[in-house]
């Protein structure tokens, strides 16, 4: 079984508990996509994006591919989209508790 640190786990979390990152991923999962793409498809603004595409690329969850003077982003690997698929899946099931739970961080 492989041991993985504790807070490094958390950190890992932490970059799906943001509501923009999560829409970006969202948004690239199937295909890839520039800045402009996305921020076109989330209505949000570029400098707010870019940001929030930088904190995924660092935690190695996304990936940047240029093209000419474009830079195409999406999901490292098919196991990301994988875990979205289940973050989906496992939601379905909880999602009732999961909207009354009194106990969360915001």
């Amino acid at each position: 079984m492989i041991q993985i640190d504790l807070d490094l786990k958390v950190k890992f979390l932490r970059a799906f508990g943001d509501k923009t990152r999560v829409q970006i991923l969202e948004c690239i999962k199937y295909e890839e996509k520039t800045v402009s793409q996305i921020v076109d498809s989330l209505d949000g603004n570029q400098s707010n994006i870019s940001q929030h595409l930088a904190c995924l690329r660092g935690c190695g969850i996304i990936e940047g591919r240029q093209e000419g003077k474009y830079v195409y982003y999406g999901l490292r690997n098919q196991q990301i989209k994988e875990l979205l698929g289940t973050f989906d899946h496992v939601l379905s099931q909880i999602q009732d508790d999961v909207a009354c739970c009194e106990n969360h961080i915001s």
